[in-house]
């Protein structure tokens, strides 16, 4: 009788230790389609649903296996195993010299369903020598789902942010694998000698498979990084909320979040200076100065030109990011120390969560340095109860700037923020400039100042004079190109089509999304 509870056990040990590999499978696989092919929520949804409906038409599949259970749940663990493994591998080489890597992603997360979907009911089938059908199937349907609970507290505190992509697909791959041998050593009982030859022949190949594996992944991942940047990579880290890349040619850098360049250090200040001096040269004695956003330091330079300012609080939510504006060499080199700054405070926390909390802090000034909204969860922090928050948050007259995209390749996202904005309470003038490594980009400015019309306004910000501060690109005369646009008509077209960006309605991912972005 012990001896047959001992089987049972080790049938539900395998289930928990599948289920945990199974669920963190398809998050590496959902982190690998947010990296490479963008929009999160969309990834994230459709990877996890075509997972489910192959883990369906899996168990429909697995009444076709009639004779030699142990042995074809041993087949499955050990094809799991090699998959899991080599998924991250897969996709950054395909991604470095095809464009087809989506395919490949999602034909993945099917094929990983599919055997997952299949080794359920063979276990049941197996352990019903050992439970009646009421407990067996209750038994490991829970096993199954504690490991997934398991695997998810894995992948979000251990595998993402500490192991990564290299590594935490071969940790998978190798529970897989010690599955695999832990009921073979049980139930080799069950299997005639040659199945025995046979089993420890694959298992051996398989060990040797992924011994090799883990030894080159890193060499492998780190070409297929390369690939995807024309400049030397000479830093990268996948971080608990993006990936960060920092490239160089010659003696300049890029900055990259998740693919998508944040700055050159070849014309950063045609970015920078117009997101910070227009701002803090309008208002009149700026003293505290809220950025959200900025861990690269730019910005804090930038504001900590202006004697007046005693306090500079900054909410970025990544504290890998800040922490490379504050040690990495280059970013020191381009941010002139500024995030060492003592004036500066750095919460790594949620933007929204951080303004909501905060009851106590007020400031003159706020600096939206955000990446672009191509996602809902980011489009919450470009919406009208985060700019109400922001507005509440200002002092009397208080100013903010928050980057917008472009004007031109994402023209009704643009709009959208404009829109949003006024919707909070402020008064608004859009800017653009044409920053070389970027293309043409833009800036929404607001005032909490009720009696400043937006041509008052607009004309006092064609009217600010940089003299007393020291600037790279901005002077008086670029003003006026920045705060121009052509006919009104050809910027407004089609503004009366949009819609205000709220939580309950996140229209602006989609209008960024369904941009002119192949122009760019």
């Amino acid at each position: 009788m012990e001896h047959l509870k001992n089987n049972s056990f080790i049938l539900k040990l395998a289930i928990f230790a599948t289920g945990f590999a199974g669920i963190v499978a398809e998050y590496v696989l959902s982190t690998l389609a947010t990296y490479f092919i963008g929009n999160s929520v969309f990834q994230w949804t459709m990877i996890v649903s075509l997972m489910l409906f192959c883990m369906g038409l899996g168990s429909r599949l697995s009444k076709l296996f009639k004779t030699n259970l142990i042995r074809n749940f041993l087949l499955l663990e050990l094809s799991l195993s090699l998959i899991v493994a080599f998924s991250s591998v897969l996709v950054y080489t395909l991604a470095a010299v095809s464009s087809y890597y989506d395919i490949v992603i999602y034909f993945l997360s099917m094929l990983v369903g599919l055997l997952i979907g299949l080794e359920i009911p063979l276990v049941v089938r197996i352990n019903e020598e050992y439970e009646d059908l009421k407990t067996n199937i209750s038994s490991i349907l829970e096993k199954d789902y504690y490991g997934s609970l398991l695997g998810g507290v894995f992948f979000a505190f251990i595998g993402l942010p500490i192991l990564g992509l290299t590594y935490t697909p071969f940790i998978l791959g190798l529970i897989n694998f010690f599955v695999a041998c832990m009921v073979f050593y049980r139930f080799k009982g069950k299997m005639i000698k040659t199945q025995l030859k046979t089993m420890l022949t694959i298992m051996t190949v398989v060990f040797i498979t992924l011994a090799a594996g883990m030894s080159f992944t890193d060499s492998i991942i780190t070409w297929g990084e390369q690939k995807k940047y024309k400049d030397k990579v000479i830093y990268a880290n996948q971080s608990k909320y993006q990936k960060i890349v920092l490239t160089e040619w010659k003696n300049e850098h890029w900055l990259y979040l998740n693919g998508n360049l944040q700055f050159c250090s070849i014309d950063e200040e045609m970015y920078h200076e117009p997101l910070v001096h227009p701002i803090m040269q309008t208002h009149p004695h700026p003293q505290k100065v809220l950025i959200l956003g900025g861990g690269d330091g730019c910005a804090v330079r930038e504001i900590l030109k202006y004697p007046s300012v005693d306090k500079i609080d900054m909410v970025d939510l990544d504290p890998n990011m800040t922490d490379l504006g504050k040690n990495h060499s280059v970013l020191i080199n381009i941010n002139e120390g500024s995030m060492s700054n003592d004036k500066l405070t750095i919460y790594n926390k949620d933007a929204y969560v951080h303004l909501e909390q905060d009851n106590e802090s007020f400031y003159d000034v706020i600096i939206i340095d955000l990446p672009d909204p191509r996602s809902v969860e980011l489009g919450r922090l470009y919406s009208h109860e985060f700019y109400s928050l922001c507005y509440r948050k200002l002092r009397p007259n208080g100013l903010i700037i928050t980057q917008s995209g472009s004007p031109y390749y994402a023209t009704k996202a643009f709009q959208c923020i404009n829109l949003t904005l006024q919707s909070a309470g402020f008064t608004t003038v859009p800017m653009h400039n044409q920053v070389l490594s970027m293309g043409e980009w833009g800036w929404i400015i607001g005032t909490k100042n009720k009696t400043l019309s937006q041509e008052k306004f607009k004309e006092q910000l064609r009217g600010l004079n940089f003299s007393s501060i020291k600037t790279k690109w901005i002077h008086k005369e670029a003003m006026l190109l920045l705060t121009s646009f052509g006919k009104k008509d050809f910027f407004n077209a089609n503004v009366n089509e949009v819609e205000i960006n709220k939580i309950q309605n996140p229209v602006l991912y989609q209008y960024y999304l369904d941009g002119n972005w192949d122009l760019y």
